[in-house]
C-alpha cells in the first residue's frame, strides 16, 4: 500500500519534521529607494534650511527660559498672574529648546544623512585591525552626517547644544550653596530680643490665644512678612505654619517640649517633610494632618508623627507662648530644618 495522508499538518508536509533540511536563497538587501533630497539639490538645500531653523528655534527657546527665569522677579511682584506668566514662559521655553534639538536631529537624519543599508561579513577580531576598523567607522559616520559639508547645520547645532544645559544650571544653582543651612533659619527667630507674633495668612492680623477655639485651624505667617520688599516668597515658603487647638488632655507631649504649646494650642510647620508640599488638610475628628500631594499623614496628638505615607520624619514644631497682651508669639525659631528630608541632617 502507498503512503496516504491523514490530513494532519505533519503528514501533509506543512510542518517540518526532524531531519528535514530546507535551503532558502539569500534574498539580499532590498533595493535602495532614493529620497527627494538625494536627487534634487534644491530639496537638499531646503531640508538643510529646515534643520537649521529647528536648531535656531531651540536656541530661542533656551533664551526665553533664561529671560523669564531672571527677568520676572517674583520677590517684588508675587501675584498669581505673575507666577502663572513665568510658569508658562518657562514651560514654553523648555519645550521649544528640547523639541528644537530633537526634531532637528531627526529631520537631519531622515532627509540628509545616508540611509542605505549595509551588509558586512563577520570576521575574526584582531586587536590592531579592530582599532583601525573602529577609527574608520567613526570617520565614516562623521563623513556620512555631512557635518563637514554643511557648516550652517553644524554651527547652529553647536549653539543649540551649548545653550541647552543653561536652564538646568540656572535652576540647580538657585538652590543655594547649602540647603540645610538655608532651611534651618526662618523669620520666627526673635529679632533684637523681641519675639515674633503669629499672624493670619495672608492679611497679617495678629492672633490672640482667645481667638483659637478647640477644633479650629489657622494658616499662620510671622509678623512683618508682608512688609518685606525682597525675598518675601522665599521667607514665606520656610515660615508658614498651621496653628490648631486641641483638648490639652489629647496631647502626648515628650520631655523637653512641655513649654512649646499653650493650653492645647500647638503650631507646626506647614511644609511636608517628604518633598515640600503644603500640608493644608486638618481632620478635626481624628486630629490628623494630611498632605494632598502624596498622602503623607501626621498625627497631631503625637507631635505630628508620621502614621502614613512616604514622609520620613514628623513636621517640625514651632514653640509658642502668649505675650503680655494675650497675643501668640514664637518663643524661638524651629529647632530643626523645615521642609523635605532628602538632605543629610541630624535631628532629635
Amino acid at each position: 500500500m502507498g503512503n496516504h495522508s491523514d490530513g494532519s499538518p505533519q503528514s501533509g508536509g506543512a510542518v517540518a519534521t526532524a531531519g528535514q533540511r530546507e535551503k532558502f536563497a539569500d534574498p539580499g538587501l532590498p533595493p535602495h529607494r532614493l529620497r527627494l533630497a538625494d536627487t534634487d539639490p534644491r530639496a537638499a538645500k531646503r531640508a538643510e534650511r529646515q534643520v537649521t531653523i529647528l536648531f535656531i528655534i531651540s536656541v530661542i527657546g533656551t533664551v526665553v527660559f533664561l529671560v523669564s527665569y531672571f527677568a520676572i522677579d517674583l520677590d517684588r511682584e508675587s501675584t498669581i498672574a505673575t507666577v502663572r506668566l513665568q510658569n508658562i514662559l518657562l514651560g514654553i521655553g523648555t519645550a521649544f529648546a528640547m523639541l528644537g534639538i530633537g526634531t532637528g536631529i531627526v529631520h537631519w537624519a531622515k532627509a540628509l544623512m545616508p540611509d542605505h543599508e549595509v551588509s558586512e561579513s563577520r570576521h575574526a577580531v584582531r586587536t590592531e585591525e579592530d582599532r583601525v576598523a573602529a577609527v574608520k567607522i567613526v570617520d565614516d559616520i562623521i563623513e556620512e552626517t555631512g557635518i563637514k559639508r554643511r557648516p550652517l547645520i553644524r554651527n547652529t547645532l553647536i549653539g543649540a547644544i551649548a545653550l541647552a544645559p543653561l536652564p538646568a544650571l540656572a535652576v540647580f544653582g538657585d538652590l543655594g550653596p547649602n540647603a540645610k543651612d538655608v532651611l534651618r533659619h526662618t523669620m520666627w527667630a526673635p529679632k533684637d530680643g523681641k519675639k515674633i507674633r503669629l499672624t493670619r495668612d495672608p492679611d497679617g492680623t495678629p492672633i490672640k490665644a482667645s481667638d483659637v477655639t478647640i477644633g479650629s485651624a489657622f494658616h499662620v505667617i510671622p509678623e512683618g512678612l508682608n512688609d518685606l520688599t525682597e525675598g518675601k516668597l522665599n521667607e514665606k515658603a520656610k515660615a508658614v505654619v498651621l496653628l490648631m487647638r486641641l483638648n490639652p488632655s489629647d496631647l502626648h507631649i515628650s520631655a523637653g517640649r512641655e513649654n512649646w504649646s499653650y493650653n492645647g494650642i500647638v503650631a507646626y510647620s506647614k511644609i511636608c517633610t517628604h518633598v515640600g508640599c503644603p500640608v493644608a488638610l486638618y481632620e478635626q475628628q481624628t486630629h490628623h494632618l494630611l498632605c494632598p500631594c502624596h498622602q503623607s499623614t501626621f498625627d497631631l496628638t503625637h507631635e505630628c508623627a508620621v502614621i502614613f505615607g512616604p514622609a520620613s520624619r514628623p513636621l517640625p514644631q514651632l514653640p509658642i507662648e502668649v505675650d503680655a497682651e494675650g497675643y501668640l508669639v514664637a518663643s524661638s525659631d524651629f529647632h530643626e530644618p523645615v521642609g523635605p528630608s532628602y538632605w543629610e541632617r541630624e535631628y532629635s
